[in-house]
């Protein structure tokens, strides 16, 4: 009797399953002539099912501050406990953790393609989808100083413009994928002001220009704290827990030693050693996967009397006249620097080294307390193609050859952009004073940070 029960069950999930199979093949006959079951079948081919890394208490997630539409391929947000001995303080909070469909095969074979691009030659371009981030937003990494959209200014067309290399691809920057790339690696800006608006920059563009209360000041294990009496401190560092990348600048604007004759007199001179690096950058060097080097426009004999620098070789005070025109001893400085930098590679060979050209002024009828202007607001009125091969900045360019610190060449493009600077418009504007050195933000030194992320 089981072995018959057993023979008449079967025989009805067999009978079940001809019914269902001759359904199926019912509609699959008639899917042809029926636009509803056509539309049907679409509709399922086009949407994806989660993938493992798909949501815990992800929040509902919109388009980035920034006035351009997000592609998409937009990564997936996760939340997730932080963990580790770093972050035991905080177990409880959590942070936002970053996964996307943007494949490490696809970057290395255009890494691959781009070997040999020339970035500094190709033109700009008005792109819809720019900038990057809010201009009114991002105040969380963002001096007020530099954030054109919170002064008097009216005109925004310099934040519409990308750039595009002439033979080669830049792929469009993806803060996700860049975080992802860059997981427990840090990059350093070390140099001027104009390093620390490409810092800015970087963590604007990194962040979306949104708040992010889960980003640590790491600041003190780099020793950089504000001393007693400073209107700031000499640099700063952030460390996004998601994927434990690190952010930072450090200033010096010379790229030389600096050494006070007497540290406990805020009035002494200091000996500005040509020939000899920052300690700074002796000191944690090793811990750097990225760096990115400036100097420039603190190389006059104002900016030296000013911060009391006196010029020393070999240890002891210069005595090489030729270092009176303030060009040679900044052409020595760099020079001595790529080199030194060039033998530290060996040793550290995960390090990629870049030293950016200079940031182009764009003063007219005078200098900046002089008169000087800058208050074009026609973008690319000075062109917008770059076309030759070389270097603006012969001093970097000659300094970085024949080693392995590649060079950040941004002169040329950037001298087609005077529209983009901060110019008379300020929080707290200077009557008669433009500044014509420093730009607005967003703008362009978010696409130095493009180049950059294109040759690391």
């Amino acid at each position: 009797m089981k072995g018959c029960k057993f023979t008449v069950l079967k025989g009805i999930h067999v009978s079940t399953a001809l019914l269902n199979l001759g359904f199926v093949a019912i509609i699959l006959c008639s899917r042809e002539n029926n636009p509803f079951l056509t539309t049907f079948f679409l509709a399922k081919q086009r949407f994806r099912h989660p993938s493992s890394d798909v949501l815990v208490n992800a929040p509902n997630v919109s388009s980035s501050s920034g006035g351009h539409t997000e592609d998409a391929n937009k990564p997936i947000l996760k939340k997730a406990p932080m963990t580790g001995e770093h972050h035991s303080h905080s177990s409880k909070k959590s942070v936002t953790m970053f996964t996307s469909d943007v494949e490490d095969s696809d970057e290395e074979e255009l890494f691959a393609q781009n070997a040999d691009c020339n970035y500094a030659k190709g033109r700009w371009v008005a792109d819809s989808r720019r900038p990057l981030y809010s201009g009114s937003g991002c105040k969380q990494w963002l001096s007020g100083m530099w954030a054109c959209r919170l002064t008097q200014r009216t005109d925004f067309s310099f934040e519409g413009y990308r750039w595009q290399p002439k033979n080669c691809k830049m792929k469009e920057f993806n803060r996700f994928s860049f975080l992802r790339r860059m997981q427990n690696k840090t990059i350093a800006f070390v140099g001027d002001s104009l390093g620390r608006q490409q810092f800015q920059s970087m963590m604007c563009m990194v962040s979306g220009g949104e708040e992010m209360p889960e980003v640590e000041d790491a600041a003190r294990e780099y020793g950089l704290v504000k001393p007693r009496g400073a209107k700031r401190p000499d640099g700063w560092v952030y460390r996004f827990p998601s994927t434990n990348t690190t952010i930072l600048y450090y200033w010096s604007a010379s790229l030389s030693d600096l050494v006070p004759f007497n540290s406990t007199d805020k009035n002494s001179n200091v000996a500005m050693h040509l020939d000899r690096p920052p300690a700074f950058l002796r000191r944690y060097l090793h811990c750097f996967d990225v760096l990115v080097l400036n100097t420039g426009h603190h190389w006059n004999r104002g900016k030296l009397e000013l911060n009391r620098w006196v010029m020393h070789v070999n240890g002891k005070p210069n005595e090489n006249k030729e270092f009176e025109d303030i060009r040679n001893a900044k052409n020595f400085t760099v020079h001595s620097f790529s080199r030194w930098l060039d033998s530290q590679l060996t040793s550290h060979p995960r390090l990629k080294a870049f030293f950016r050209t200079i940031s182009p002024r764009h003063y007219r009828g005078g200098d900046w307390n002089t008169g000087g202007t800058c208050n074009n607001t026609i973008p690319l009125s000075r062109g917008s193609e770059v076309l030759q091969d070389e270097s603006n900045d012969k001093v970097i360019e000659s300094a970085v050859r024949g080693t392995k610190v590649k060079i950040l060449d941004i002169t040329a493009i950037s001298e087609l952009r005077d529209e983009a600077h901060m110019s008379s418009y300020g929080v707290r504007p200077t009557q008669g004073i433009n500044d014509c050195l420093h730009w607005c933000l967003p703008g362009v030194p978010d696409t130095w940070n493009e180049i950059l992320i294109a040759q690391i």
